[in-house]
């Protein structure tokens, strides 16, 4: 049985340990903003934060992720409160928004290691890929997602999602606290 957190509560998953994190995110948690790209770790619609690090869900197992911390886009913030996820909605940010959960989970642990960051380094971090090309978009969110974390501008907050972790909980299973 595999150990560790997903969006701060302990899961344990009965499955094979070479079964792809993604997959058991999305079939067993029920966590399906965790999306299926390509598989192959190019596209990055599957990004997770594992331990403060954006990695393709797609590429590492379940087995890599015993005892460790996983954080999903559903995890980000429970009410939609992140800068970056209150940017993207008030800036229209997105298109047809596949892509968006692994853009904001990569950006999101950009933003943890620097607030403001520098063109190349957006680059650097920013390698999904977005069919409808939200690339100067996301440029901008990121810098706007940063001028808030650094307390110098505020967003008028995106409507929460209208469904508490609790009340999930209880309608998904896999969500329950153990």
């Amino acid at each position: 049985m595999t150990k560790f957190t997903v969006n701060d509560r302990p899961v344990q998953y009965r499955m094979d340990p070479d079964t792809p994190l993604l997959w058991a995110l999305r079939d067993a948690s029920n966590l399906t903003g965790t999306k299926y790209g390509c598989g192959t770790g190019d596209c990055g619609a599957c990004t997770v934060d594992i331990d403060g690090e954006a990695v393709r869900s797609c590429q590492v197992t379940i087995g890599y992720a015993e005892g460790r911390f996983v954080t999903t886009i559903e995890g980000l913030s429970p009410d939609r409160g992140h800068p970056l996820q209150q940017v993207f909605a008030a800036d229209n940010v997105s298109q047809c928004g596949y892509c968006i959960p692994g853009m904001i989970m990569t950006a999101a642990v950009l933003l943890k290691r620097n607030n403001d960051p520098s063109d190349d380094e957006m680059d650097t971090a920013i390698t999904n890929i977005c069919r409808c090309g939200i690339y100067p978009r996301l440029r901008a969110a990121i810098r706007r997602a940063g001028r808030i974390i650094r307390g110098e501008e505020q967003v008028e907050a995106a409507p929460p999602p209208g469904i508490t972790p609790e009340e999930a909980a209880r309608t998904v299973p896999a969500l329950r606290r153990l």
